[in-house]
C-alpha cells in the first residue's frame, strides 16, 4: 500500500516580524550568497521584494550595506528589517499531533542505508514523494526534521520521483551539500536504477546508449511532462538488459540504467521511446498493458550510488536491494531468459 502522501495542507498563517531582527550566521549558513540566504528565510514573499530591501539598503550586514552576491561568513550580523512573511504549510503542520504521528510512520519506512556527521542516506519506499508541496503537507525531507530534530541542518542533495522507490541521500552539514553538488554537476557521481519494462528488449552487443534531446512542458491542468525534443536540453542514458522474461501473453525486461545526465524524468522518458515503457508509469507508460499484467507500482527502483565522501575522500557505494514487488512481478512469468 502507497503511502498516503496527499494530505490537505491547513491554512499559512503570517508571521510578522519585530522592527528589527538581528540574526548571527551559523556554521550551517555560512558560504551561501546573501540573496540565496534571504530567499529561504523569507518563504512566501516575492523575490521581487527580496531584491528590493537589499539593494535599498534595508537589509546589512555588520551594519554595512551588502550586494545580493555578498557570501555570507560564520559570526556575520545580518540585519533583516520588518517584513510579513507567510509561515510555510509544513511547519504550521508540525504542530498537530496527527503530522507528528503521520511523519514517524514515513521515517519508519525509510531504512537508514547510510549515516554519519555529513551524511544521510535512507532507502525511499515508493508513493513517497521528497518533499511537500502541491497538496502534498509532508515528503521525506519534512518528515525526517520532525523525527529527527536534533540535526540543524538537513537538505536533500539529489531528488527521486514520488514513485521511484531506493537510494536517496540528503546533507546534514552546507559544506557536504556544497561538495556533493559539485561531483554531481562535474559528473563525478555513479546512479544506477534497476527497472521493469514492457516487452523484449534486444540489447544486441554492448550497452545500449540512449541518447535523446528532452524538453519539459506544462499540461493544461499544470502537471509536468517531458518529451523527446530536437530543441530540447541533451540527455544520455547508458542501459544494460540483465534478463527478460516471457510468459504466453507477454513480456518484460529487467534492465539497468545508468544516468550519463540528470533531466526530469529521463530514464522513464528514454523507455518510452525506445518503445518499451516501465512497468506502472502513468505518465509515460502503456495503460492496457499495466492492467493486464496488474501492475502496482511503478517499476523504477535506485539501487546504486557511487560518489566520493564529501569529508573523509573515500570513494563510497551505497546500494539497495530489489524490492519485493520487483521480484513478485517476475515470478509471474517463465521461463527466465540469461542475456547477461
Amino acid at each position: 500500500m502507497k503511502p498516503e502522501t496527499n494530505t490537505k495542507l491547513p491554512k499559512v498563517k503570517a508571521i510578522v516580524l519585530p522592527a528589527v531582527y538581528l540574526q548571527t550566521i551559523g556554521p550551517e549558513e555560512a558560504g551561501q550568497r546573501l540573496d540565496n540566504y534571504l530567499l529561504r528565510w523569507a518563504k512566501g514573499v516575492p523575490k521581487s521584494h527580496v531584491y528590493r530591501i537589499i539593494r535599498s539598503g534595508e537589509v546589512r550586514v555588520n551594519k554595512k550595506r551588502a550586494e545580493p552576491t555578498t557570501r555570507l561568513i560564520e559570526g556575520d550580523v545580518v540585519r533583516l528589517p520588518p517584513v510579513r512573511l507567510a509561515e510555510p504549510a509544513q511547519m504550521v503542520a508540525i504542530n498537530s499531533a496527527q503530522t507528528q504521528s503521520r511523519a514517524q510512520g514515513y521515517s519508519e519506512k525509510m531504512p537508514i542505508l547510510f549515516e554519519d556527521d555529513a551524511l544521510l542516506i535512507v532507502n525511499k519506499p515508493t508513493g513517497l514523494a521528497v518533499h511537500g508541496g502541491s497538496g502534498i503537507a509532508l515528503g521525506v525531507i519534512e518528515a525526517l526534521r520532525i523525527t529527527r530534530p536534533e540535526l540543524k541542518f538537513l537538505e536533500l542533495v539529489h531528488r527521486l520521483d514520488r514513485d521511484t522507490s531506493g537510494v536517496l541521500l540528503l546533507a546534514k552539514k552546507r559544506s557536504a551539500l556544497v561538495e556533493m553538488h559539485r561531483q554531481i554537476r562535474e559528473g563525478h557521481t555513479d546512479k544506477r536504477y534497476y527497472l521493469l519494462a514492457h516487452g523484449e528488449i534486444v540489447q544486441g552487443a554492448g550497452v545500449m546508449q540512449l541518447k535523446f534531446a528532452l524538453h519539459k512542458y506544462l499540461l493544461p491542468n499544470g502537471e509536468r511532462r517531458v518529451r523527446v525534443d530536437p530543441n530540447g536540453l541533451p540527455s544520455h542514458t547508458a542501459l544494460r538488459v540483465s534478463k527478460v522474461f516471457k510468459r504466453a501473453d507477454a513480456a518484460i525486461t529487467l534492465a539497468e540504467a545508468q544516468l550519463k545526465t540528470g533531466r526530469t524524468h529521463q530514464i522513464r522518458v528514454h523507455l518510452q521511446k525506445l518503445g518499451h515503457a516501465i512497468l506502472g508509469d502513468d505518465k509515460y507508460g502503456f495503460e492496457d498493458q499495466d492492467k493486464q499484467i496488474k501492475s502496482k507500482r511503478l517499476y523504477l527502483h535506485a539501487h546504486l550510488a557511487g560518489f566520493t565522501h564529501p569529508r573523509t575522500g573515500e570513494k563510497m557505494r551505497i546500494e539497495s536491494p530489489l524490492p519485493p514487488e520487483f521480484i513478485a512481478m517476475m515470478n509471474h512469468f517463465s521461463p527466465l531468459v540469461d542475456t547477461a
